[in-house]
């Protein structure tokens, strides 16, 4: 018989046999300190990126309309952000030019993932408007996410946590060294 929860210790901290991952970090954004507080372009933290520098905001590359960075709480390992410069909402109110760029700025991500991490396959999606699970809705941005065969392991299903084995720097300066590197950084 599994114990009850009474059954886990006296005290706090005292063993009971489960392993802990803490991950204090999710806290930012679970409790909101990143966000937006405004859906103005002021407030968008995806307008201030491309006015800092690349290793400070984690951009991996720029383009003409739109530029590619790494999620400041990414899936995956290289779980990318592809981004117009412009503070747009909806990706049916880019320009044509903008939206060919970025899905072009999508398959040069995918290129530069694969040179530089070997992913088994790639999430891609867009979630537009908060409703949708858009954590900044304001602005439109689409995600390139690694996968690997056999990443879905127990952290995430039972523990609702996920261990990334680097950190954002290094991964950003391996993505930008592949980026010049790889088949689809044309």
């Amino acid at each position: 018989m599994a114990p009850d929860v009474e059954d886990a210790g006296a005290h706090p901290g005292e063993p009971d046999g489960y392993q802990r991952l803490w991950t204090p970090h999710r806290m930012a954004y679970i409790g909101g300190e990143s966000k937006p507080v405004s859906d103005a372009a002021g407030d968008c933290p995806f307008c201030a990126a491309p006015k800092r520098a690349d290793d400070e905001a984690l951009i991996v590359h720029r383009g003409e309309t739109g530029y590619v960075l790494l999620n400041l709480y990414p899936y995956n390992s290289g779980h990318l952000l592809v981004c117009p410069y412009r503070h747009v909402a909806d990706l049916v109110d880019l320009t044509t030019a903008e939206r060919h760029e970025l899905d072009d700025l999508v398959v040069a991500s995918i290129h530069a993932l694969t040179a530089a991490k070997h992913p088994d396959g790639f999430n891609l999606g867009m979630n537009q408007g908060s409703a949708a699970g858009a954590g900044v809705a304001a602005h439109a941005h689409q995600h390139v996410v690694p996968r690997w065969s056999g990443d879905a392991n127990f952290l995430p299903i039972v523990g609702r946590t996920k261990a990334l084995p680097e950190l954002l720097a290094d991964t950003r300066a391996e993505l930008a060294a592949a980026w010049g590197s790889s088949d689809g950084a044309r």
